[in-house]
């Protein structure tokens, strides 16, 4: 009850019903405000920086909330999504006492079991965590992150109000409908579950680790395991010069535009190599090794929020990206449709012409004046007029490719993301159709195509009989049905003769299964 009161004083002192249209606002709000009143701030305050300090207000989980709305630029006013996007992860610590009960009850045992030296000064306190700098037992440096007491309950009760807030606002206001209020806090629900569990957190950091042992694109610090749980992670400290530190970097002689381009690299090599990449990625999780300044590599902390798309995601962004940046808006708006992020009724010429009308003046730019990630988000916002449905896990990559541009231009403002992007798309795309990709898959996929082997005749022999008879109709499906069946046998019969291997068995049993359903394509 208590929480609900401090919402409604917040709410009203702030004014967050002035955000609604005057004809969409909650009479009964009106009315708690002449029983309850409350000193408002003034009426000139911004609206975008009354809602970011209510947010900050009602404490860490409603920051977090915030910083996710920050990212919804596509559903967000330019001046609220930018005043929220003012909103850091720094609030303040726990104490020190409470961490150390909170790491032994989790780990079993007294600290001194299991670190040498613990600093009770935290390093950086966040709102769901908080890290300490310690060593281990054989002196390797590292860092303890440890959840916040009692945050369990506190995102419970506050996701309540939140889903409650959320549906009030869909009921009040068709505004507040296009906004996907309860979508919105249904992603938020799945990812600061996610946070709350650090051994999940640490598990997506070895994934990262592991994606990038090989290189010098960026660096992710060991986990611990011995010492990590759900509530504590422990990982290896780094030590490197904070992304946004750009004096310091100049000072060093760090390569700056060789820094600015591999960040972008960074991405899309998560993206579409990995299909799993750190989305979280804002100044304050990403440091520079600045050992060797020209060749600089960046580090990368709190890998709490990752981001997967599977492959026809990563098939359907890529082709859309390409058509986007050549203009060709009647292939986007078909891809759209193609891959289900609209309605299938939507009328084709009709979506081509609005993002036709919103892309054109954007063109009209030098090309390293547009902002990639400004375009996806008008790509996005523009298919929300046709009833686009929220997805995911291309908001988190909207978000990442948000922060990466950002950083990128701060870092070396001249910065052409496109000349980055644009030959990686299309190697991509051209790597998803040779024929060691294609082979590749077979071979991933011959436990299934082996297993259909044994029934093999009688699928084909049942699929003769259920042909009908020859007709003006039926020629046109089937007429690949023989050359199909033929090639398979051809394929197979040098696959056995030449081949040792199991690579021909796998294409010529393709062949066939293909050839059993051709007539229904």
């Amino acid at each position: 009850m208590s929480r609900i009161v401090t919402l409604y004083r917040t709410v009203a002192r702030y004014r967050l019903d002035q955000l609604l249209p005057a004809n969409q606002r909650p009479r009964l709000f009106s009315l708690l405000l002449r029983v309850f009143p409350v000193l408002p701030v003034p009426a000139t305050t911004p609206r975008g920086e009354r809602l970011r300090r209510a947010l900050e207000d009602l404490g860490p989980v409603f920051v977090k909330f915030g910083q996710l709305l920050s990212t919804r630029r596509d559903l967000l006013p330019h001046d609220i999504a930018d005043e929220l996007a003012l909103l850091q992860d720094q609030v303040a610590p726990f104490p020190a006492k409470q961490a150390i009960q909170r790491i032994e009850a989790a780990l079993g045992k007294p600290l001194n079991e299991c670190f040498a030296e613990f600093d009770a000064n935290p390093l950086a306190a966040a709102s769901v965590a908080q890290v300490h700098a310690a060593q281990l037992l054989d002196g390797s440096d590292v860092v303890v992150k440890v959840l916040r007491p009692g945050i369990e309950q506190t995102i419970r009760q506050d996701l309540k109000l939140l889903r409650h807030a959320a549906q009030l606002l869909s009921r009040w206001s068709r505004n507040g409908r296009r906004l996907r209020p309860v979508e919105v806090v249904a992603e938020y629900d799945r990812i600061i579950h996610g946070e709350l569990d650090l051994q999940r957190e640490a598990a997506n950091a070895s994934q990262l680790r592991r994606h990038f042992n090989a290189g010098n694109l960026v660096y992710v610090p060991e986990v611990h395991w011995p010492l990590t749980c759900e509530q504590v992670m422990v990982s290896e400290r780094i030590y490197g010069v904070p992304v946004s530190d750009i004096d310091t970097l100049r000072k060093k002689q760090v390569d700056i535009k060789l820094l600015a381009e591999r960040g972008v690299e960074i991405f899309f090599t998560q993206v579409f190599r990995d299909s799993f990449f750190h989305a979280d990625m804002h100044p304050g999780n990403i440091f520079v090794d600045c050992t060797n300044p020209d060749d600089p590599r960046y580090m990368a902390v709190d890998c709490a929020i990752v981001g997967q798309l599977d492959e026809q995601d990563l098939y359907y962004l890529a082709r859309n990206l390409l058509a986007i940046f050549q203009q060709d808006y009647r292939l986007c708006a078909k891809l759209h449709i193609e891959c289900g992020w609209i309605p299938a009724d939507t009328p084709v010429a009709e979506f081509e012409t609005a993002l036709r009308t919103l892309c054109e003046p954007v063109f009209e730019r030098p090309l390293a004046d547009i902002s990639f990630g400004h375009m996806l988000v008008t790509l996005f916002r523009t298919a929300g007029q046709f009833d686009m449905q929220v997805q995911p896990q291309l908001v988190l990559l909207q978000k990442t490719l948000l922060n990466i541009e950002g950083l990128g231009r701060q870092l070396y403002p001249q910065l052409n993301l496109w000349d980055t992007a644009k030959p990686f798309l299309e190697e991509w795309l051209a790597d998803r159709y040779s024929l060691q990709t294609i082979t590749k898959r077979l071979q991933q996929d011959a436990p299934a195509l082996i297993e259909t082997l044994p029934i093999l005749p009688d699928l084909i022999l049942n699929r003769l009989r259920q042909t009908p008879r020859s007709n003006s109709n039926s020629r046109p499906r089937s007429h690949w049905l023989l050359p199909l069946t033929a090639a398979g046998a051809l394929t197979l019969g040098l696959g056995i003769a030449n081949t040792p291997g199991n690579s021909w068995l796998i294409i010529s049993l393709s062949f066939f299964i293909a050839a059993l359903f051709a007539r229904d394509r």
